[in-house]
């Protein structure tokens, strides 16, 4: 049951009390009727004059409460007009002013939301945003190509994400950056803190610094072999030229000395011969011409360097076999350097996988765009290992140079090739290339 309001409540009071006075009235001058009705006419003229400031009460009232359900439904475009009385006017005047501040600010954070939000859109560092849950709240396209992640990332928690840098996206400290790589990726990420509504949330600034720490580390590296090869060479070359002139004294040495001295200068020769080549392994990096692009059939290229390590093949009993081979048309590249990468990495899965295994080869399009895939079935990659992959001199091998990958990454990076290693759910290691 609904409550009478106050307006209802003092009308009846009103008229309730002029009721009684009215017939209190009609008691004391019933017997001059005359004064009777002009009472009675005051007391209906003082009804109306009661309804009347009553209305005149009450629509200040109604005034407010529309502005109160105005503000409540943020419609900030309504004014109201004076009303005739000074102290509503001035309550409107206040009023006013408080809906076109309001007004002018909302359209302000608007703009500026609208701002943030194309910044945010065209910048090239990503940016991941978390709730105060810890959960992906927004990311914009920058981060999603980064982190190779898309709208389905958004509500969950960095470390629950599919990637193998969820982790350590995680543990990132506020108000700290870590270089963190993934694959041939080297990426800053830096965490810093907003506050929303009073209470902190943190957000992920993410730049890539693949190309510079690319030409940072091949500007060093570079200097070092190229000092390293002037010095070599111009200490191997008048060596082997005086042993070779020492070979013709062994004539003027006895016959039983004669031998042992031969010997000796031959192991020598050689032991430069095998420096000399490699320090020139080394060069070959620095010297990395630029690509020579021609149409060239990439499964084609394949097959003609698996029928080359078809004999290491089958002595080590691994299979190789395509799985997908989709018509790709013929792709721009320098074929003698990806041929150079392809062998490169094929001896590396041979090398993973020891004896008895398997190695699958997928080309397909993926996104627009053909990818090759070379998967092993080896023992995959160590944890701690990831992070150094593609660094210049790193190796896990006992007699190697560390530059295998190295010149792989500067042959793709210089083609503009993408490209990634990475282990796989399934065991073993899995290399792509992005035509």
């Amino acid at each position: 049951m609904a409550w009478p309001s106050l307006r209802t409540k003092i009308v009846a009071y009103l008229v309730l009390i002029h009721l009684v006075l009215a017939g209190l009235s009609w008691f004391v001058v019933k017997e001059r009727p005359i004064l009777l009705l002009a009472v009675e006419a005051l007391f209906v003229v003082s009804i109306l004059l009661g309804i009347f400031l009553v209305r005149s009460f009450f629509v200040p009232l109604e005034l407010i409460r529309t502005g109160a359900e105005l503000i409540s439904e943020r419609d900030f475009t309504s004014q109201f007009r004076p009303v005739g009385q000074p102290e509503m006017d001035a309550l409107l005047e206040i009023y006013n002013g408080m809906i076109g501040r309001l007004r002018e600010e909302r359209l302000t954070v608007q703009e500026q939301h609208y701002f943030l939000d194309r910044v945010l859109t065209a910048s090239p560092a990503g940016i991941v945003t978390l709730d105060f849950d810890g959960c992906i709240d927004r990311l914009n396209p920058s981060a999603g190509r980064l982190l190779g992640l898309g709208q389905e990332a958004l509500g969950r928690r960095l470390g629950e994400l599919a990637l193998p840098l969820g982790a350590e996206l995680a543990a990132v400290p506020v108000g700290e950056s870590r270089v963190l790589a993934q694959g041939p990726q080297r990426l800053k990420v830096a965490r810093a803190e907003l506050f929303d509504r009073g209470f902190p949330r943190s957000f992920l600034l993410i730049e890539e610094l693949t190309e510079e720490l690319r030409a940072s580390e091949k500007a060093a590296y570079g200097k070092l072999i190229r000092l390293m090869s002037h010095e070599v060479n111009n200490s191997v070359g008048p060596v082997r030229s005086l042993l070779d002139s020492f070979r013709d004294y062994s004539a003027q040495l006895a016959p039983e000395d004669r031998e042992d001295f031969t010997h000796s200068v031959g192991v020598a020769i050689a032991r430069l011969e095998r420096l000399g080549a490699f320090v020139n392994g080394f060069a070959e990096v620095v010297r990395l011409p630029p690509p020579e692009r021609r149409p060239c059939d990439a499964g084609q290229l394949l097959d003609e360097i698996l029928l080359l390590l078809r004999p290491e093949l089958e002595r080590r009993h691994i299979t190789c076999a395509w799985l997908v081979r989709e018509e790709i048309p013929p792709i721009d590249l320098d074929r003698n350097q990806i041929e150079q990468v392809l062998v490169n990495v094929l001896k590396n899965a041979m090398e993973a996988i020891g004896d008895d295994g398997r190695i699958e080869l997928r080309l397909a399009r993926e996104t627009g765009r053909p990818v090759l895939r070379l998967a092993d079935t080896g023992p995959g990659l160590p944890e701690e290992v990831r992070p150094l992959l593609f660094t210049p001199f790193f190796t896990t091998k006992r007699d190697g140079r560390g530059l295998g990958l190295t010149l792989t990454r500067e042959i793709l990076a210089q083609h503009g090739f993408g490209f990634g290693l990475e282990n796989r759910a399934e065991g073993g290691a899995e290399l792509w290339i992005g035509f």
